[in-house]
């Protein structure tokens, strides 16, 4: 069964402004990942944090609600990021429209999301 353990929360202020600035990203629509190689302790294969922008969920129960199925579409999609990571590498999930999609469309477009940031992988690897 996936967890999802408190040493894999991403809660570094300046780790998550580094990853704003000069980190990657990757979208499929409504989500983003943005990620930076990171520099994690012996064992640690990834960081991961998520947020939804108070721009379109006024209210901090809208909020919370969209980041819990975040946090669980990650957790059980993690396999997907964590099998072929070649290196340690931090997270940022966002939720980027005032949309309501439900459950089911949200963790269809992680795992989407999860396979497109492969794809980028293997390229900026190629590089």
């Amino acid at each position: 069964m996936p967890t999802y353990p408190k040493s894999e929360k991403l809660k570094s202020r300046n780790t998550i402004d580094l990853m704003f600035k000069s980190g990657k990203s990757v979208s499929k629509y409504p989500l983003r990942l943005v990620f930076i190689k990171g520099n994690l302790d012996e064992g640690q294969k990834l960081k991961m944090g998520v947020s939804v922008s108070k721009k379109y969920f006024k209210k901090a129960v809208d909020r919370n609600y969209f980041k819990r199925v975040l946090r669980e579409t990650y957790r059980l999609n993690k396999c997907l990021l964590t099998d072929n990571l070649p290196e340690p590498y931090d997270f940022m999930l966002l939720y980027q429209t005032k949309d309501r999609l439900s459950y089911e469309e949200i963790n269809l477009k992680t795992v989407q999301l999860f396979e497109k940031f492969h794809l980028q992988l293997k390229v900026l690897n190629a590089k």
